[in-house]
């Protein structure tokens, strides 16, 4: 009885599972699949652009020279504080002056000397000349007394000469800035003995305005400036290169805001490195930029009328190099190889890869899969927004 009433149980559960399963299939409950993701895409900018070398340099002085002692002496005086910036003839050091103004006395008294004997040597001359043509003299008199005044003229000069080298002497005591510039530390204190076995350093001056430069250009750019200037008939001149401006920026820097203009290029290239060194001079008024630093060089090399430009974030790269996602037929995402320029603020150039009528992904990259439909929505290409702007509008919401 018990196994009857158990068997009719689930008879009766398997006939409402069947008709549950029935009523669904009934009711059409099918899978629907997720609508494609929405992107943001935009066509390139398209504007006139100047092209540059994109470079890597070191600053250095326009004259740096080290402040040495010529003559033996004693330290006297320090006549700066380390670290001044002086102006050029500006006295840095004193040494003792007494045994150099000694010499410079006594070259004087011996110049003054010779210069008496030279005169009564002339007078014996013109007197033995008029006794000559009297016939009243012999002519080995004549001849004695125009030896003895030829040796009176030499003595004058080697007296004149010995009262230059003394005045010299005595003009180095004094040690002078040769140009304008910053001193360093004094290497010397007031006592110290210098110049005993030849010149002694006693600190350096280095002239920090303007400032120059130096940067390497490889084989390849080399090249490639001569075709583009045998293109408009021009050829490289030395005299060209104030013409040519030059830009630079330090580290902490954005951009290039240093201007300047090229000054020196190397008539040869380095056969170990294969790269030509170039150099260029900018103003330093206000000791912005220090010897010895690293910068970033930016030198004009042609003209872009029509180039294309695209945010830089929206630039992918994989094993083939760069590549763009952009909106395929029937709002299906195709990647294109493309091959990047230089940056211009937040965009960059592209040389190559990419046609002005293209819509470029530049927001929901993540969900944009080369061969998927998406929903996109075409915009302008604006630069992103920054971490300040962003903020400002978070706070504005607020």
């Amino acid at each position: 009885m018990r196994v009857r009433l158990y068997q009719g149980l689930c008879l009766s559960v398997a006939l409402a599972g069947m008709a549950i399963l029935a009523g669904c299939e009934e009711s059409g409950n099918t899978y629907v699949a997720p609508p494609p993701p929405p992107v943001r895409v935009a066509q390139p900018v398209q504007q006139p652009v100047t092209l540059y070398f994109e470079l890597t340099g070191n600053t250095a002085p326009l004259n740096s020279v080290d402040i040495e002692a010529r003559v033996q002496g004693y330290i006297q005086s320090i006549d700066y504080q380390d670290g001044m910036t002086v102006t050029k003839g500006t006295k840095l050091f004193g040494i003792e002056r007494d045994t150099y103004q000694a010499q410079l006395d006594q070259a004087k008294a011996s110049l003054a000397s010779q210069q008496a004997s030279q005169v009564g040597a002339q007078q014996e001359y013109d007197r033995q000349l008029n006794l000559s043509k009297q016939q009243v003299t012999t002519q080995t008199a004549v001849d004695s007394a125009k030896a003895t005044l030829d040796e009176a003229n030499a003595s004058i000069l080697n007296a004149q000469a010995n009262l230059e080298l003394a005045t010299i002497n005595l003009g180095y005591t004094e040690v002078l800035a040769p140009f304008d510039g910053t001193v360093t530390d004094h290497l010397v204190d007031i006592g110290a003995l210098v110049g005993v076995s030849g010149p002694t350093k006693l600190a350096s001056i280095v002239q920090l305005d303007p400032l120059y430069a130096y940067f390497n250009v490889s084989e390849t750019q080399v090249l490639t400036i001569k075709e583009t200037l045998a293109k408009q008939g021009h050829t490289f001149k030395q005299t060209d290169l104030p013409t040519i401006p030059a830009e630079i920026g330090l580290q902490t820097e954005e951009g290039y805001p240093h201007k300047g203009h090229l000054d020196y290029v190397s008539p040869q290239l380095d056969a170990s490195t294969g790269t030509l060194q170039v150099r260029a001079v900018f103003d330093n008024k206000d000791r912005a930029m220090l010897p010895g630093l690293f910068v970033r060089v930016r030198v004009p090399v042609g003209h872009n009328d029509k180039a294309l430009l695209v945010r830089d974030d929206a630039i992918g790269t994989n094993q083939l190099g760069s590549y763009l996602l952009v909106l395929g037929k029937d709002d299906v995402i195709e990647q294109k190889q493309v091959k990047t320029g230089q940056r211009e603020g937040s965009l960059r150039v592209i040389e190559s890869g990419l046609d002005a009528a293209d819509w470029v992904v530049t927001q929901g990259i993540q969900q944009a899969i080369p061969g998927s439909k998406v929903t996109p929505e075409k915009m302008e290409m604006n630069p992103p927004a920054t971490a300040a702007g962003d903020a400002k509008a978070k706070t504005t919401t607020q």
